[in-house]
């Protein structure tokens, strides 16, 4: 198609990119190819005049995690673009993450044209709409008019959850004699239109500061907030708009991943427990109970006559079965993608969070509150100095006001839920992690991506196991030139899958074949792989030294290994079980 192919892949590209930035688009990740160069050098001008920051890096999935955590951390959307055939596939976990936690991740794939779909082209394939349900996808091409390209990329910006962007960039791809350097124009017409500032968007953190972790300790119910707090009012269709529920029954609430401020000061205003996971915005102040968890298999939970989730708990089957029990008033507050956490398929589903009109019998949760604080002592005062806990109780203690914490799946997020003592008010700190989907993909490089999105972070620090460290160590690889941010990553270090213990699987019966099929030891040398990245690198055997290291201000990234045995995980669980039921003795 010559010339005039040439300036029409390059038109697409430029326009394409031009409303992502009228969109509020600030920051794109660019997983390089060869379809994709048009892309790649308007995105490069864009960078060089400042208009977007530019990140690069080799591997799609990689790319794909930067992208949520730079919309995790910024509050913005991100794009990420990839070129043709199985680099769009790699991006899948990613978007499934996104899917489920409401991030507005947008994939821009460069594909071929239709006319050679399924003519045996190379790198072609069926890619638009190769997320299937995870993310809507708009086939695009340069003969489509300005208004349908820019309602495409508008719906992208602005929904909750990800989108595809699929550009059928047809005929030669780069205009002969062009200096790439000119190939970026901004237009003014409607700019900021879809700022995140004034953006109606449903994800809690993503519009109202109020709904946002990272700002979730701020809002005091005397402030109003619980009255129009956004985050309660209409999140998704329910069979009540705005319940008002009686005081009496006895009540637990619980907050999952992206609950927000809204449980906590439901819980406040009613003087109920709040069980209140690490990332859920919510374990913050006087109502949150930091063994919560633990609790619920005592006798505590039998005197639970109702329940309030908000959010997406998955750290605890006492939880979950609490959650799931027929004979308990279950009440679950759908998030902003339509769905309740009700696993049971028990609860009476709202779309909004209910009200109360005054505080309960302080009886109930003082109750809570002894037996919390009876578990707690007994736990920090029996705990072995090389115990994986007393590693997450510093990570919990380093979460300073203005602070930044990703954590991984796996045990820590669930260790940082028996040791982390809720944190003060009025401090603003940020909590994340990937736990839409819980799974272990991608955590450097979406810690890497929330560090570069909240730069004004006092510490940014991602707690995270050695298997999630090495399932994501392309995340590390980041080429010269390419914003770094100043980022400790914490790994438990105990060679395999520990998680795994204190599962069925953990029993003895199963002994002879759990190392290999579930204990997982790899025995790689973490200092040299942190040397062939050019990585900061310290070996930590000293609880005094990580706390001191976790108060320094690192100069790019760094990694900090703590080893730790993963022997006795299944007798640390059994442990904090017996622990619990002395903190509570039967009735």
């Amino acid at each position: 198609m010559g010339d005039e192919g040439s300036r029409t892949a390059y038109a697409l590209a430029l326009r394409v990119v031009q409303e992502l930035w009228l969109a509020g688009v600030r920051d794109v990740v660019l997983a390089p190819g060869s379809r994709s160069a048009p892309l790649a050098l308007v995105l490069h001008a864009a960078d060089g005049a400042g208009d977007l920051r530019l990140h690069v890096r080799v591997d799609e999935r990689s790319a794909g995690f930067l992208a949520l955590g730079l919309t995790t951390g910024s509050r913005r959307p991100v794009a990420v673009v990839t070129t043709s055939g199985t680099a769009v596939g790699n991006l899948l976990p990613a978007v499934m993450e996104a899917h489920h936690t409401g991030r507005r991740l947008v994939v821009v794939s460069a594909d071929r044209p239709d006319r050679l779909r399924g003519a045996g082209a190379n790198q072609t394939t069926e890619q638009a709409g190769i997320f299937g349900v995870f993310a809507p996808c708009h086939d695009l091409t340069a003969g489509d008019e300005d208004a349908r390209l820019r309602a495409a990329v508008t719906e992208a910006c602005t929904s909750a959850g990800p989108t595809q962007l699929n550009l059928q960039l047809d005929g030669g791809l780069l205009p002969p004699g062009s200096d790439p350097g000119t190939w970026w124009t901004r237009r003014e017409d409607g700019a900021h239109r879809n700022d995140p500032a004034t953006a109606d968007v449903t994800r809690p953190g993503d519009g109202d500061p109020r709904n946002d972790p990272a700002t979730a300790d701020v809002t005091r119910p005397e402030d109003g907030a619980h009255r129009n707090d956004p985050a309660m009012a209409g999140l998704a269709r329910g069979d009540e708009d705005r319940l008002r529920l009686a005081l009496g029954p006895r009540t637990v609430v619980v907050a999952g991943d992206g609950a927000g401020p809204a449980a906590r000061l439901l819980a406040e205003a009613a003087n109920w427990p709040l069980v209140a996971e690490p990332t859920s915005g919510a374990r913050i102040g006087r109502q949150a109970i930091r063994t919560g968890r633990l609790l619920l298999t005592t006798a505590l939970r039998d005197e639970v006559e109702r329940v309030v989730v908000i959010g997406h708990p998955t750290l605890s089957r006492p939880v979950t079965g609490m959650l799931s029990d027929p004979g308990l008033e279950v009440l679950a507050v759908r998030g902003p993608d339509g769905v309740a956490t009700d696993p049971g398929r028990v609860a009476r589903v709202l779309g909004a969070v209910p009200t109360v009109s005054g505080p309960d019998d302080p009886a109930w949760f003082s109750a809570w509150r002894e037996a919390d604080d009876r578990l707690g002592a007994l736990i920090d005062a029996g705990l072995r100095t090389d115990s994986p806990l007393a590693v997450a109780a510093v990570v919990g203690r380093a979460v300073v006001g203005h602070a930044t914490l990703v954590v991984g799946s796996s045990n820590p997020v669930r260790d940082l839920d028996v040791m982390a003592t809720p944190w003060p008010p009025l401090e603003h700190r940020f909590v994340v992690g990937n736990r839409g989907l819980a799974g272990i993909d991608g955590v450097v490089s979406t810690a890497v991506g929330v560090a570069l999105g909240r730069p004004g972070a006092s510490r940014t620090i991602a707690y995270l196991g050695d298997l999630t460290f090495l399932h994501d160590t392309n995340g590390l690889l980041i080429g010269p030139g390419e914003p770094r941010p100043d980022l400790t990553l914490v790994v438990l270090s105990d060679d395999g899958g520990a998680i795994f213990s204190a599962l069925e699987q953990g029993d003895r019966t199963y002994a002879s074949a759990f190392e290999r099929v579930f204990g997982t030891p790899h025995g790689t040398d973490l200092e040299a792989l942190c040397a062939a990245h050019h990585t900061a690198y310290e070996r930590v055997t000293d609880l005094s030294r990580l706390g001191a290291a976790l108060d320094e201000q690192p100069s790019g990234i760094r990694v900090l290994e703590v080893p730790v045995s993963r022997v006795d995980r299944r007798g640390e669980a059994a442990w904090l079980r017996d622990l619990a039921q002395q903190a509570v003795p039967p009735l």
